[in-house]
């Protein structure tokens, strides 16, 4: 099985921004914990962070060719962009939005995802454990 995991925007500076909200995990550390994971269930998992939504779009697209399944952290373009929401709902393979704090107990426009809908769940709240439990969730739809 292939996997593709996507980071949007500012995702790249984990371990450096807001700390208390975040953790101290950087993006590398939580890469290798999904790696580990993967690799011990014998699935293959790329990776890919933009800080641009249209790169992101593209990355989206080529996935629904390339890829068995999708997890992604739109970051703050959960909130506002439809583009990627319609670019989730173009591709037809299990997909999953992971946050790693919990948007719904932040600020009043955090509460809203554009994007949930075209993936098949979300996952939000949970550090980067949402990356695993994500990755849990694909494997289980491969096997069911």
């Amino acid at each position: 099985m292939k996997i593709l995991i996507i980071h949007g925007v500012n995702l790249n500076m984990l371990g450096e921004r807001e700390t208390d909200i975040y953790g101290s995990e950087t993006l590398e550390d939580i890469n290798a914990k999904i790696k580990n994971v993967a690799t011990e269930n014998n699935t293959t998992v790329s990776f890919f962070q933009s800080n641009t939504e249209s790169e992101i779009i593209d990355k989206i697209h080529s996935a629904g060719k390339t890829v068995d399944g999708l997890i992604i952290n739109p970051a703050a373009h959960t909130h506002y962009s439809y583009a990627l929401r319609d670019a989730l709902a173009c591709i037809k393979i299990p997909k999953i939005e992971v946050h790693i704090s919990n948007v719904y107990t932040r600020e009043s426009f955090r509460h809203h995802s554009v994007t949930a809908a075209s993936c098949n769940g979300q996952i939000t709240g949970l550090g980067s454990n949402g990356y695993i439990l994500a990755l849990q969730w694909l494997l289980m739809t491969k096997n069911a």
